[in-house]
């Protein structure tokens, strides 16, 4: 350990001051990881892309992530640990995603989702046996998927059969997290041979108490993209498991899944807006140096208007993932349609975006070395996170079969007159929220929607208050559109026929799936902008109407029919926006956190 990353990690472990220890614990982070693109620094850049190349962790950024205790991030206050807000949660992890996504995934993101069953079903004994291992540094594998099956975990194949004294396991999972160094794994096992929902259990197995062989853990799965991560595979055969060892009630696993999954659906997406970050950064860093044609390419219209519309996307998908992880603690029950859109959305735009700044870059976009080499590895590490947990055409099948209930309930004329019981809380990024209560998460919303309803309501607001503001009549206008835009939706959706309305719909029932999550990232914009401009105290740039104009003029690409693109005016602004947050070293979300660089601590925001 240098002595430079010994100073930084006494930083880092110093205690939370302030009013939001989270956002404290953000800057102390930034200041662990340091300056990215220092050659000395163990954990820059240069150090990232060599332990890729050798597809291993960076050994000095898990030490050093062990120093800070990111295992006690996973584990809720009550039990000692330090989650309690998954906005929060979601933003902390986006600095270790900026520097590395693969440390991001293989050192913490798998152990938080093989905890959440704990949180959910576990006994008194089980919560606090996995708390106390996550807040010493231990590890706990999420073993769900099996190669034969994918997402599809009604069909999985290893089995745990009843014993007198507990469960004897068989079979194989593949492509886990961890699974080969894990001190303990949930595993996901059919439970019951019979048809039928209650068919699966999960078993919170100690990986290190069983007969060494009845089980192989030594199987290792090469990646194109977090190459990294230690992605294996196990292998039991007859292996006894204690009785205690299973969650909550036989037979309950599919239920748990399908609820706290949302939470992870929610969060994971916040923090992959991080890789966007960081490929966004790198792309704009380079059009500032290249000249071409007598000036910078950044001055070149169409360079402008790849950086701006990158620069907005990131915004959209910041916007819906802060609501959508606010969503768990104020409205629980909402969270499952919401967690599938952002889900889908984050991964989709972060990789188009990636596809067109790569054109920017050029040959740069897959050169390995060099000072835009971090690009070429943020490009190969996206489409694996977007697959990873779940992929966008399983996100899209658990909206379908809502999708005639919300028209019905939510968005049908009729009931466009009423406002939503909706909480403005839901946009106020820095407002403090209630506990999260896994208890409250719902199967589905039940025709309730308290985001894409509220577009009426944001429309005629608009629409007003542009009388006397010119400046949001083309905001106004865009709101106008989606609000018609919602009206269509809840006419196809009504008469959608029956096996479009099930998760084995045919392309109309996913397309009209993907129109409503344009529409509720639409609303998310439009709540987050109108909660700044109420709070005196907020980021000037997110009251400004300039963002959300912006950001509702893409999201209306998307939905069609074909529209000119970002005019000059718009595209402008938001590249002199990027151009100062990029000097002064701030990210380009909604946070404007403060990074460290040139040896300099970062800041809390």
């Amino acid at each position: 350990m240098t002595e430079l990353l010994a100073l930084r990690q006494d930083r880092a472990l110093r205690p939370d001051p302030g009013p939001d220890p989270v956002l404290d614990r953000i800057a102390r982070l930034e200041t662990l990881l340091g300056d990215p693109d220092d050659p000395a620094n163990p954990l820059g850049l240069a150090a990232v892309l060599d332990a890729d190349e050798r597809g291993e962790l960076l050994a000095a950024g898990e030490e050093a992530l062990a120093a800070f205790g990111l295992g006690a991030e996973f584990v809720p206050v009550a039990l000692g640990g330090r989650f309690a807000r998954a906005d929060r949660f979601a933003l902390l992890m986006r600095s270790l995603f900026r520097r590395d996504c693969a440390l991001g995934i293989g050192h913490g993101v798998t152990s938080f989702i093989a905890s959440l069953p704990v949180w959910a079903d576990g006994s008194a004994e089980q919560r606090r046996a996995a708390a106390d291992l996550l807040c010493s540094g231990g590890r706990i594998a999420a073993a769900y998927t099996e190669l034969d099956h994918g997402s599809d975990f009604a069909r999985v194949s290893l089995t745990a059969r009843r014993t007198p004294d507990g469960y004897v396991v068989d079979g194989g999972k593949q492509l886990v997290n961890n699974i080969g160094r894990a001190e303990a794994a949930v595993l996901f096992a059919r439970t019951d041979e019979r048809p039928g929902s209650r068919g699966h259990s999960h078993l919170l197995v100690d990986l290190t108490a069983l007969p060494a062989d009845r089980v192989d853990r030594s199987a290792r799965y090469p990646t194109s993209g977090v190459r990294g991560c230690l992605l294996g595979g196990a292998d039991f055969t007859d292996c006894p498991v204690p009785a205690d060892a299973l969650l909550g009630d036989e037979g309950a696993a599919m239920e748990t899944v399908l609820k706290v999954f949302q939470i992870t659906r929610c969060v994971l997406p916040g923090m992959v807006v991080g890789v966007g970050d960081s490929q966004l950064r790198t792309a704009l860093s380079f059009a500032r140096r290249r000249r071409l044609y007598g000036g910078t390419v950044s001055r070149l219209p169409l360079a402008r208007a790849t950086l701006a519309g990158a620069f907005t996307d990131l915004l959209v998908c910041d916007a819906l993932g802060v609501v959508a992880a606010r969503t768990l603690h104020l409205a629980p029950e909402e969270a499952g349609v919401r967690s599938a859109a952002v889900k889908y959305l984050v991964p989709k735009l972060l990789q188009d975006s990636s596809y067109r700044l790569g054109v920017l870059l050029g040959a740069r976009s897959y050169v390995r070395e060099g000072p835009y080499a971090g690009f070429q590895k943020a490009a190969r590490d996206l489409p694996v996170v977007a697959l990873a947990h779940a992929s966008g055409a399983v996100c899209l099948s658990n909206i379908v079969p809502q999708l005639p209930r919300l028209a019905d309930r939510a968005w049908h004329p009729a009931l466009q007159g009423r406002e939503p019981a909706v909480q403005d809380a839901l946009f106020r990024l820095h407002d403090p929220l209630p506990d999260l209560d896994l208890g409250r998460l719902e199967l589905t919303t039940r025709g309730t929607d308290g985001l894409a309803a509220l577009l009426p309501a944001f429309a005629a607001d608009l629409a007003r208050r542009a009388v006397d503001r010119p400046e949001l009549t083309e905001l106004a206008a865009l709101a106008g559109e989606f609000r018609a835009h919602l009206a269509d939706l809840a006419d196809r959706a009504a008469a959608l026929p029956p096996r479009d309305r099930t998760p084995v719909a045919g392309r109309r029932g996913f397309l009209l799936a993907e129109r409503y999550v344009y529409l509720l990232a639409a609303a998310a914009c439009l709540g987050v902008w109108r909660e700044a401009g109420r709070d005196p105290a907020a980021d000037a740039f997110l009251a400004d109407p300039l963002w959300a104009t912006a950001a509702l003029h893409r999201l209306a690409e998307r939905l069609g029919p074909h529209r000119d693109p970002l005019p000059e005016t718009v595209v402008g602004p938001l590249v002199d926006e990027l151009s100062a947050r990029h000097d002064t070293a701030r990210t380009f979300d909604l946070f404007r956190i403060q990074l460290a660089t040139n040896g300099l601590p970062a800041q809390g925001s």
